[in-house]
């Protein structure tokens, strides 16, 4: 039988579902004793996080814990899920990608955000794009729903929505401090370093150019938690 290899990215996955099975049932219980019981279990998550060895700091993991408990809510509002991000794929007619330098990162990528409360995600995207970059775009369908931990996210689990939308006016203006740069790419001609694109280069560049894609969703592992 094959040896089965474990990557940084199951541990922080297996650290994020632990953490997230500890603290909804901090949500839910009064009990000392569960209470206890699931504090030791976000003790464990931690370890796990910090077992790839990039961060062997005692103090890092103490403070992770700490945080986790400290978003710890009551009773359904406390129950732990990904947050949602929406991301656009904008095109325009020469069958260029709209793509922003990130200002946190310096990695480029398609406009995304956190959705905002009181919008649907197709007003999300509508908003981000205007911020981020200065380009008023009309949603056309949902492309892709992808799970960020397998995208390689680190920090944060969270669902993203990827709209393709088509670019009906404004001009290139990146914010002042979500975005270093913006432009529009071609397909050979994309920018570096480039977040992921693996992932989603394909399917976009199908979408500006107007052909018919299916939605791209990640299929479940036969094995939820084997490498």
């Amino acid at each position: 039988m094959p040896e089965k290899r474990v990557n940084d990215a199951d541990l922080v996955r297996w650290s994020e579902a632990l953490a997230g099975i500890a603290r909804t049932g901090l949500a839910f219980t009064q009990s000392i004793y569960e209470r206890e019981r699931f504090e030791e279990i976000l003790k464990v998550a931690a370890d796990i996080r910090f077992a790839s060895g990039h961060n062997e700091d005692e103090f890092a993991s103490e403070e992770l814990v700490s945080g986790w408990i400290n978003s710890v809510g009551h009773g359904v509002a406390g129950y732990v899920t990904p947050k949602v991000a929406v991301g656009a794929i904008v095109g325009n007619d020469q069958d260029q990608l709209l793509l922003i330098q990130r200002g946190d990162s310096g990695v480029w990528l398609y406009p995304t955000g956190w959705a905002d409360i009181g919008y649907s995600a197709a007003e999300v995207v509508v908003k981000e794009v205007e911020e981020e970059t200065g380009i008023e775009v009309e949603p056309l369908r949902l492309v892709a729903v992808f799970d960020g931990l397998r995208l390689g996210a680190r920090s944060l689990p969270f669902y993203s929505l990827v709209f393709h939308c088509r670019a009906i006016g404004g001009e290139l203006k990146p914010h002042p401090l979500e975005a270093q740069d913006v432009g529009w790419f071609s397909e050979n001609r994309l920018p570096e370093p480039l977040a992921g694109a693996g992932h989603w280069k394909e399917l976009a560049f199908k979408a500006v150019r107007g052909e018919q894609v299916d939605v791209m969703f990640d299929l479940p592992r036969r094995s939820t938690w084997r490498a």
